[in-house]
């Protein structure tokens, strides 16, 4: 293998461009997999590719693998980076969201919190503790696979798999709702 001072950088550059022209698509797929919604996917991705171009100096081998894992890094930190600047720390009081509330609108949102908590008690376990660490947490894939004890692609494949589901059961209650 190969050490950083004895790649030369139009390699490193070379294998970085052909990589993205390989699969132009690659770190858009990766960001969605990482919970970006993918409206906003193509960003993250545009983001993450100008951060590695920039920062092509620092990869370590030019073997697909290790520039694949680099890429995966690249990706997370521009993911929670991102999501750091958009976090709303506090909705001030002339701003809130109850402003106005109806007693028919509180009684909406409390059956529709109830709803959303009774489909993911109704998720196995070992699909739904995944989700909650990412969505409610905000933990990544690395850091609940060592909370977990799994890899990380099997924590991935279970927040996927815990997303279909509740999706699934969204499409059965609007086609239930059409035959009633």
């Amino acid at each position: 293998m190969t050490t950083v001072n004895e790649i030369a950088p139009l390699e490193r550059r070379a294998s970085l461009e052909a990589m993205f022209r390989s699969d132009p698509h690659r770190l858009r797929r990766r960001s969605i997999s990482l919970g970006v919604h993918p409206a906003d996917a193509d960003d993250i991705a545009q983001t993450t590719a100008l951060r590695a171009w920039r920062s092509v100096d620092t990869l370590r081998s030019i073997e697909i693998g290790t520039m694949c894992s680099w890429l995966d890094t690249i990706t997370r930190n521009t993911v929670r980076d991102i999501a750091r600047e958009r976090r709303v720390l506090f909705v001030p009081l002339e701003e809130s969201p109850d402003e106005g509330a109806t007693v028919e609108d509180d009684a909406e949102t409390r059956a529709a919190v109830r709803e959303v908590i009774r489909r993911l008690d109704n998720l196995p376990e070992d699909y739904r503790t995944p989700l909650l660490l990412s969505a409610l947490d905000g933990l990544s894939a690395f850091d609940i696979a060592e909370k977990l004890g799994l890899t990380a692609s099997t924590v991935r494949q279970r927040i996927s798999r815990a997303r279909k589901m509740l999706a699934r059961t969204d499409e059965a209650q609007e086609i239930s709702g059409l035959a009633s």
